[in-house]
């Protein structure tokens, strides 16, 4: 593991989304840690403890020369005031950073799909601007949150929420979700043109059979 490792992109996400998330109007609950969910975590003065760790099972943090720390009823944009109040039985007024992370795909019109680590207390706009932001063909409106083959987020729904400034953590998103934007043009914009067009000429048609009798 790379040790205080802090890359420029999650850097300056991190700093977007603490701003972004106090625009909610109502806090939504937040979601709990699962196994496989990373945290990245910063204390001042031990590099040891300076890294991102992922989740084990129970759910628990497994730190160097610490041990397991327990996340059982943790929310994830909980975690950094209970590390502080944690690992304070081991350190001396420790100054601790802490984000949960999750691996999530944002694919379609944007300038770099892929996989990216996250923060959860990031606004949506901002997770998408960790992928170089959307293209010009981008059809942003129709965007839509994807758990497998279902929508999780999608339409007006999702456009209130981001309009209110929900984060990843609020939007319920897990790891292995996805992030997709269409663009003009799009296979499923052609399907719904051509059915238009189908739909069009059948009417014509009957209309046509009808004024010939």
């Amino acid at each position: 593991m790379n040790r205080s490792v802090w890359s420029l992109p999650v850097a300056v996400a991190l700093l977007a989304g603490g701003a972004g998330s106090r625009t909610v109007a109502a806090q939504a609950p937040g979601t709990p840690f699962q196994v496989g969910d990373r945290i990245l975590v910063r204390v001042e003065g031990d590099s040891a403890l300076t890294d991102t760790f992922t989740v084990v099972a129970g759910p628990a943090l497994r730190l160097p020369e610490i041990g397991e720390i327990s996340l059982a009823g943790v929310r994830r944009a909980e975690v950094e005031a209970h590390l502080i109040r944690e690992l304070g039985r081991y350190l001396k007024d420790p100054v601790i950073e802490a984000h949960a992370l999750i691996r999530v795909s944002v694919l379609g019109e944007v300038t770099r799909p892929g996989y990216y680590a996250v923060p959860v207390d990031l606004v949506l706009p901002d997770a998408i601007m960790l992928a170089g932001g959307a293209t010009q063909r981008a059809r942003v409106e129709r965007m839509k949150i994807l758990r497998g083959d279902s929508p999780l987020w999608s339409g007006d729904r999702l456009q209130t929420a981001i309009a209110k400034g929900a984060t990843v953590d609020q939007l319920g998103m897990r790891a292995g979700d996805r992030i997709q934007i269409p663009g003009r043009g799009d296979p499923e914009s052609n399907w719904r043109i051509a059915g238009l067009i189908v739909s069009i000429v059948a009417t014509s048609v009957g209309v046509i059979a009808l004024t010939s009798k």
